[in-house]
C-alpha cells in the first residue's frame, strides 16, 4: 500500500472513530437522564452500554491512530495489529457490561421492581436509535474502503446498540401499557445475552488477526484464481497469507529455470507483485525464487545456518 493510500485510510478511520465518540457522548447524556427519571432496568442497561461505547470508541480512536503509523525500525510490518488490540479491549468492556446487566435484570425480576416514568425512556431510546442509524451508515461506508477491524468491532457494537434501543422501547411499552411488569427486566436480560454474543464474535475476528490466521477460503481462492491467469506464476507454491489491520500479506515461492539470471527473475517478480497489488489493495507481497525441481523440507534450516547453529 503506498503512502497516499495509507494516509487516506488512516484519515477515514480516525474520522469514523471521532464520529463514534461524538454520538456516544450525546447519547450518554440523553440516556443518563432517562435512566434516572424512569428507573428502568432496560434503560439502565442501555445507559451502561452507551457508557462503554464511549470508552471503547476512545480506545478505537487511539487504536486506528496507531495502526495508521508507518512501519519503523521496531515495527517493520507496520502497526496494523493495534486495531485488533483495540477491538479486544472493546470485547472486554462489552462482556463486563453484559454480566452486570444480566445480574441487575435478575434482581429486578426477583423483586418485581416497577418502572417510574417509561415515557422518558421511550423518547430517549427513539432519539438514540436515530443517531445510531446515522453513525452506522457512515461506519459502513468507511469499512467498505478501509476494512478496519477496529471500526468493524465498533460497528458491531453500535448495531447491537440499535437493537438494544428497540428492545428498550418495546419493554417500556409493554411495562406501561400492557401491564407486564417483568417485561422491562426480561428485555434487559435478553440485551445482556445479545451483548455477550457480539463480544464473542468480535473477539474471534480480532484473535484471528493477532494469531496470523490464513485468509478466509473465499479470499484465498480469489487470489489463487488471479495467480492462475499470470503465465509466469505456473511454478507458484507454498502460499502463506495473513491480515494485520487494513493490510494483507501474502508470500509464496516461485520456480525458475536454473539458468535464469537474478535480474530477469527480479523483473518477473516485480511485474507479478504489481498485478497482484492492483487486484488486492493494501496487499504486500513477498516472493521467494526457487530453481525448478527444488523441494523444501518442512522445518529444515538452510545448511549454512544449520552449521552455524551447531557451533
Amino acid at each position: 500500500m503506498n503512502r497516499t493510500a495509507d494516509q487516506e485510510t488512516g484519515a477515514l478511520n480516525r474520522r469514523a472513530a471521532l464520529a463514534s465518540v461524538g454520538v456516544a457522548t450525546l447519547l450518554l447524556g440523553f440516556k443518563g437522564y432517562a435512566a434516572l427519571v424512569s428507573g428502568s432496568v432496560a434503560m439502565l442497561a442501555s445507559l451502561a452500554d452507551t457508557g462503554l461505547d464511549l470508552v471503547a470508541s476512545i480506545v478505537t480512536l487511539y487504536g486506528v491512530h496507531v495502526a495508521a503509523q508507518r512501519a519503523d525500525e521496531h515495527h517493520r510490518f507496520g502497526h496494523g495489529k493495534a486495531e485488533s488490540l483495540a477491538a479486544l479491549f472493546q470485547v472486554a468492556l462489552i462482556a463486563a457490561s453484559a454480566v452486570a446487566i444480566a445480574a441487575r435484570a435478575v434482581m429486578s425480576l426477583l423483586h418485581a421492581t416497577p418502572t417510574a416514568s417509561p415515557e422518558t425512556g421511550i423518547v430517549a431510546s427513539i432519539v438514540a436509535a436515530a443517531a445510531t442509524l446515522a453513525l452506522l451508515a457512515y461506519q459502513r461506508a468507511v469499512i467498505a474502503r478501509t476494512r478496519s477491524v477496529a471500526i468493524g468491532a465498533d460497528h458491531l457494537h453500535y448495531k447491537s446498540d440499535l437493537a438494544l434501543n428497540g428492545a428498550v422501547v418495546l419493554a417500556l411499552v409493554l411495562d406501561r401499557y400492557a401491564g407486564l411488569t417483568g417485561a422491562d427486566a426480561l428485555f434487559g436480560l435478553l440485551i445482556a445475552l445479545w451483548l455477550g454474543w457480539g463480544a464473542w464474535t468480535s473477539a474471534t475476528h480480532a484473535i484471528d488477526q493477532l494469531m496470523d490466521r490464513e485468509w478466509p477460503e473465499e479470499k484465498r481462492r480469489a487470489f489463487l484464481d488471479l495467480a492462475a491467469t499470470i503465465p509466469a506464476m505456473a511454478g507458484m507454491h507454498d502460499l502463506r497469507t495473513r491480515t494485520s489491520g487494513a493490510h494483507d500479506f501474502a508470500q509464496f515461492h516461485m520456480s525458475f529455470p536454473a539458468e535464469t539470471t537474478i535480474g530477469v527473475a527480479h523483473a518477473v517478480m516485480e511485474d507479478i507483485e504489481t498485478q497482484l497489488m492492483a487486484a488486492f489493495p493494501g496487499l504486500e507481497v513477498l516472493i521467494h525464487p526457487d530453481p525448478v525441481g527444488h523441494v523444501d523440507q518442512e522445518g529444515a534450516l538452510p545448511k549454512a545456518i544449520a552449521e552455524r547453529s551447531e557451533i
